[in-house]
């Protein structure tokens, strides 16, 4: 081709807000109502074709765990050792097809998911992961779609980066895939993440085997039946539903292992690089570790703080989608100077979220995502409540006698370095120590030295130069920081 394409521009999907009697109110309500009233068989997807074992394992809605969406079929080594065969034939082909011709089928997979799969992602999401109208919307519809157009953008521009040349020679720099076919391991919790971890290496011409949460599948299939509507050839991603130390076992001593794109948690994902590190010797190339993961999310308030601002920052931080986020607010540091305004504001907004089904809009909160989440978070729970240093203000009241629900719990702790203030627990439980205001430098060493590397911290401040030695005392304490 005698052409440098330029790509349509990318721009943020807009979120819908689903307000009563909107016509998008009604669009999803239908598609909920078609989602449960029939029994999916879902199969596992290798080198394009539909793969059924016949054992089969159950999908069922968190909130409403006594209704059956479907079966999906469990595979085996065999499914996986198939699904690298599958990515290994097709990558030959795939890698060499013009980038523009990739990139218009994950175009088209946007396309398709903005306008006709919208609102049965979203429903599949709201079924299998237990997450409101709102939270799925702006996941499983809207993020999803911005990393496939902003990742075509992203992959024009990469392609676009060249070397300068001096006076008679030409340089020039191909990107080329990786020697070998990419693991794409993905989570529960965002449909967007499990349709972007298989999809951003496939576009730069890598072939994939993606292995989904098992509590993901009911919305991966719909993923990959927009993949397949948009044109992706047979064996590009092969999507295979198998445990992870079976899929670990095939994958990590493949000699053509060439790379894991991953979220997930801290502790597999160093299970993982360690494996990896250890069977270098098996590998043809040198495998690309790409992963993320949580770490005990912060928040710290200075006595400058705004309370409102504060408090929105507690109670949806930490709340939205039942707390189960890598970037969720798990613990917190509160000035005495505004804890009685905190208190007061923060306990009353919490009480004032609604939980039930997702099925009901008017719920903020919803399940969480299965019994071992559930019996995990409510763990945690019945020993606080055990333990004289800790008084929990709000929530503490956990039941899965029809869904896996668990009351937003906020904890107040005396000891800064209690088990709740250190361990990731990945549910709607908040816990917060207060601290004396002339404390404000020793708490901040405090923050840094509890728990591990965090994702995301945010320092709630009205005064700049707090702010600004909050930012180098914690340069350390996460990933992501924000400032308000």
């Amino acid at each position: 081709m005698n052409a440098v394409y330029n790509i349509p521009p990318a721009f943020n999907e807009p979120v819908l807000n689903y307000a009563p009697n909107s016509a998008e109110r009604i669009a999803l309500k239908d598609a909920l109502k078609e989602a449960r009233s029939k029994v999916m068989d879902i199969p596992m997807y290798i080198n394009g074709k539909e793969v059924r074992t016949g054992n089969t394992k159950t999908l069922n809605p968190p909130h409403d765990h006594q209704h059956l969406l479907g079966h999906f079929h469990q595979g085996d080594a065999s499914h996986v050792k198939a699904a690298i065969d599958a990515a290994l034939a097709a990558k030959e082909k795939w890698s060499a097809m013009e980038w523009e011709q990739r990139a218009s089928i994950f175009l088209k997979a946007a396309d398709l998911l903005a306008g006709p799969y919208r609102y049965k992602m979203n429903a599949a999401t709201m079924l299998g992961q237990s997450k409101n109208a709102y939270q799925a919307e702006i996941d499983s519809a809207c993020e999803l779609i911005d990393f496939l157009r902003y990742n075509v953008q992203f992959m024009r521009e990469i392609y676009s980066q060249q070397p300068a040349s001096s006076k008679g020679m030409w340089n020039r720099t191909e990107q080329r895939p990786l020697e070998g076919f990419v693991f794409a391991l993905t989570p529960f919790n965002f449909t967007a993440i499990a349709g972007n971890l298989p999809s951003a290496p496939a576009m730069m011409g890598n072939t994939i085997v993606w292995k989904p949460a098992n509590t993901q599948i009911y919305a991966a299939n719909v993923i990959m039946e927009i993949f397949i509507a948009a044109g992706l050839p047979p064996g590009v991603i092969n999507l295979v539903y198998v445990s992870g130390p079976v899929a670990g076992d095939v994958i990590f001593n493949h000699a053509d292992f060439a790379g894991i794109h991953f979220t997930g948690s801290t502790e597999v994902f160093k299970g993982i690089w360690k494996t990896i590190g250890e069977n270098m010797p098996k590998y043809k190339s040198y495998p690309r570790i790409v992963g993320e993961t949580g770490g005990k999310d912060f928040i710290i308030a200075h006595p400058s703080a705004n309370v409102d601002v504060l408090v929105t920052a507690l109670s949806r931080g930490a709340f939205e989608f039942q707390g189960q986020k890598c970037s969720a607010a798990s613990r917190a540091y509160i000035p005495q100077s505004l804890w009685k305004e905190t208190k007061e504001k923060l306990v009353a907004q919490v009480k004032s979220m609604k939980m039930g089904p997702t099925e009901d809009f008017r719920n903020f909160v919803n399940a969480v995502i299965d019994e071992a989440s559930f019996n995990k978070i409510s763990k945690y729970i019945d020993d606080a409540k055990k333990d004289a240093s800790l008084e929990i203000i709000t929530g503490g009241n956990c039941d899965k006698s029809k869904g896996y629900f668990i009351e937003p719990t906020i904890i107040v702790t005396k000891n800064p370095k209690c088990k709740t203030m250190c361990e990731e627990i990945f549910g709607p439980v908040l816990t917060l120590y207060v601290y004396d205001d002339a404390q404000w430098e020793q708490t901040l060493t405090l923050v840094d030295q509890t728990g591990e590397y965090a994702l995301t911290g945010a320092v709630i401040a009205q005064d700049r130069y707090a702010v600004e030695q909050a930012t180098k005392a914690l340069v350390n304490s996460a990933g992501n920081f924000l400032y308000k």
